[in-house]
C-alpha cells in the first residue's frame, strides 16, 4: 500500500511540480534503469527506455488509482515501454523452434551455482526475443497468454522462446562455469 509521503509526492507531480517530479525520478530511476537494462543490449538503449518510461509515467500519473504498489505500477509501464521500443525499432526476431529447443539437454544444477549478476550478464548475450520472453515469464511473472499479447506473437511461440531461452542461458552459464577437475 502507498504511504502518505508517496501519495503527496504523486499528487504534487500531478500538479506539475518540477521539484516533486525530480524527487520521484531520483527515488525510482535506479530501479527502473535496472528493468530497462534487462530488455536492452546497450546502456544507451536502456537510458532511452528510461527517459521514455518516465515521460509515460508522468503522462499517465493521473491514472494511478492509489490501490496497490506504485513501484509495481511504474514497473509495468517500463516493461511496456521497453517492449514498445523493440517493436517500434524492429530490433528483435522471434523463432518458432520448439523442436530445436528440445535438442539441447538441460542442466538443472547449473543455476544453483551462479549469482544474479552472472545470470543477467548471460541473458544480455541472448537474442532480444529470447531475453524478452525469459524476462516477462520468469522475472515479471506474466503468463504465456499475456506475453503473446504483449509481444504480438502466439502462445506457442512464447513457450518455445522460453524453452529455448532457458537452454541457451544454461549453455551460456555452463561455458562460464569453472572446471571442477582443475
Amino acid at each position: 500500500m502507498i504511504n502518505k509521503d508517496e501519495a503527496d509526492l504523486i499528487h504534487a507531480c500531478n500538479q506539475g511540480d518540477a521539484r516533486a517530479q525530480r524527487k520521484l525520478y531520483d527515488k525510482y530511476a535506479k530501479v527502473m534503469y535496472g528493468v530497462c537494462l534487462r530488455y536492452s543490449y546497450t546502456k544507451d538503449d536502456a537510458r532511452d527506455m528510461l527517459q521514455e518510461g518516465f515521460v509515460r509515467v508522468f503522462t499517465k500519473l493521473g491514472q494511478f488509482g492509489f490501490n496497490g504498489s506504485f513501484e509495481g505500477w511504474m514497473k509495468r509501464i517500463f516493461v511496456n515501454t521497453a517492449l514498445l521500443h523493440y517493436r517500434d525499432n524492429k530490433k528483435h526476431m522471434y523463432h518458432n523452434d520448439a523442436e530445436a529447443a528440445s535438442d539441447f539437454p538441460a542442466q538443472q544444477n547449473i543455476l544453483e551455482k551462479i549469482t544474479v549478476k552472472e545470470i543477467l550478464e548471460a541473458m544480455n548475450g541472448m537474442a532480444p526475443g529470447y531475453r524478452n520472453v525469459l524476462n516477462l515469464y520468469i522475472i515479471e511473472g506474466y503468463s504465456h497468454a499475456e506475453i503473446a499479447e504483449m509481444l504480438q506473437i502466439t502462445e506457442g511461440t512464447s513457450k518455445s522462446q522460453l524453452s529455448r531461452a532457458r537452454v541457451l542461458l544454461q549453455n551460456l552459464l555452463k561455458k562460464d562455469e569453472p572446471n571442477e577437475s582443475r
